[in-house]
């Protein structure tokens, strides 16, 4: 039973693996843990069994005793993915220590912790607005990793969201382990900093959605089957950015990830700040029936950057081939510290009018779908958006229409299937072609007569 201790914990790995095998199989859920530097008296109504999916109104009432403590100082470690057997996964490929070492440290000294191995990603999602509604905080976004800079008024209720870096694997240049291991690095140094000035302060780690990982193999076909039943149910992990002219919503914006790379070095990763804590300007977004442009704007996303802004150009056309209207995205520019101009010219991204466009990677990689063209000073700049969705003409009951997929319906593995098909076919109508030209004597030897002659001629 998992419950709010006043005392020291478990240590986080035993008390993870216990309950790994009532929720590994699970895909709609993510690990939640919380610790605070007082003690926490606990709802004794709220228990929770192994396997049990804690829903919102149930983490509501979890996470109340920390909203009614004297010091209202709360901290939001924010990850893009995570699952409960991350935390066994990557331990045994870490060898001797913990790639989760500074948490696991920390949840075994706070006076009172809490470990939720399963979290529905319905609460998760809205973690942020309901945080926010629950009392008159100070939101403080910190996005850049740095927090030996950090101003924290203690006069006021503070809460911090600490957006971590990705586990996607390549977005960054590191590996999921590696990006583990410096996530929690950066929580050690953030807990230890506000300890050091004797402030206190309750923290929660979780992420917005599960990491999809299986780690065994007798159950990757029940994952399967239990991914395709969901896949349309979860198929936006958030709700989309939307842009307003009126009470009409004109844009419509979404994606798993969005991310960008400067000059080979520099990562940010813009999807909590777009789609999770809304931290982006779209003030300067235009709608038109004929041209739209989305823009996204951020404030000091990285080190070394003060402000960024990111452009989407789209249009809106008549094509008398088609005798239809398409809607067409133009070209993406990115515009950094109000200087520094980039655009790229897209292809294969449009679609009719009516409907929304959606591609599973869209970027400057060659191997991608649809592909951001760089130009110029572009070429300093790489690019990645996975599951984009993207709609600016047209939209009804603000939601995205039908969408119109950059793949086209004759796929390579299509392909392979045809190419495969017509040679085998090939193959048996030849070899069909010469049994019927085999043919057989028509003169057999009397035992009776005399022996049969063929002439050599015959």
């Amino acid at each position: 039973m998992t419950q709010l201790l006043s005392a020291a914990p478990a240590p986080l790995l035993c008390t993870l693996a216990l309950l790994l095998l009532e929720t590994a199989l699970s895909l709609d859920h993510v690990p939640m843990l919380l610790w605070s530097t007082q003690r926490l008296r606990g709802n004794p109504d709220t228990a929770l069994h192994e396997g049990h999916i804690v829903s919102a109104q149930e983490l509501t009432e979890l996470l109340q005793p920390a909203f009614t403590q004297n010091s209202r100082n709360l901290v939001l470690f924010l990850q893009d993915t995570l699952s409960v057997d991350d935390f066994t996964y990557f331990s045994e490929s870490y060898g001797n220590k913990s790639p989760f070492q500074n948490v696991q440290e920390i949840l075994q000294s706070s006076p009172s912790s809490l470990v939720l191995p399963a979290v529905d990603c319905k609460a998760t999602r809205h973690l942020l607005s309901f945080l926010q509604g629950s009392g008159d905080w100070k939101l403080t976004n910190i996005t850049n990793l740095d927090v030996s800079q950090l101003e924290v008024n203690t006069s006021k209720p503070n809460l911090l969201v600490v957006q971590l870096q990705s586990l996607v694997s390549g977005l960054n240049g590191i590996s999921p382990l590696e990006a583990i291991a410096e996530n929690d690095k950066i929580i050690g140094r953030l807990t230890m900093d506000l300890q050091e000035r004797g402030i206190h302060f309750s923290v929660i780690y979780t992420a917005v959605r599960p990491s999809r990982i299986s780690r065994r193999t007798d159950v990757m076909w029940e994952l399967r089957r239990q991914l395709m039943a969901t896949e349309e149910e979860d198929s936006l992990s958030y709700p989309p950015l939307n842009v307003t002219t009126g009470n009409d919503t004109c844009i419509l914006f979404y994606a798993s990830n969005f991310s960008l790379k400067a000059n080979n070095s520099v990562f940010i990763d813009l999807t909590n700040a777009t789609f999770v804590t809304r931290n982006v300007d779209t003030s300067s977004s235009e709608c038109s029936s004929t041209n739209t442009t989305l823009s996204l704007k951020y404030a000091n996303p990285v080190n070394g950057i003060s402000s960024l802004e990111i452009r989407f150009l789209m249009s809106n056309k008549f094509y008398g081939a088609s005798a239809r209207n398409w809607s067409t995205l133009d070209s993406v520019e990115i515009v950094q510290d109000g200087e520094k101009f980039a655009k790229f010219n897209v292809s294969v991204i449009s679609a009719p009018a009516e409907y929304s466009f959606h591609c599973q990677l869209v970027g400057t990689s060659n191997v991608y779908p649809a592909r951001l063209i760089p130009s110029n000073e572009a070429k300093n700049w790489d690019v990645f958006i996975s599951r984009l969705q993207i709609q600016g003409f047209n939209i009804e009951n603000n939601q995205f229409s039908y969408a119109s997929d950059c793949t086209g319906f004759f796929t390579p593995g299509i392909w392979m299937g045809l190419v495969t098909s017509i040679i085998l076919l090939w193959i048996l109508t030849y070899g069909i072609h010469m049994i019927m030209q085999l043919t057989t004597n028509s003169r057999f030897d009397d035992p009776k007569g005399p022996a049969l002659s063929v002439p050599q001629t015959e």
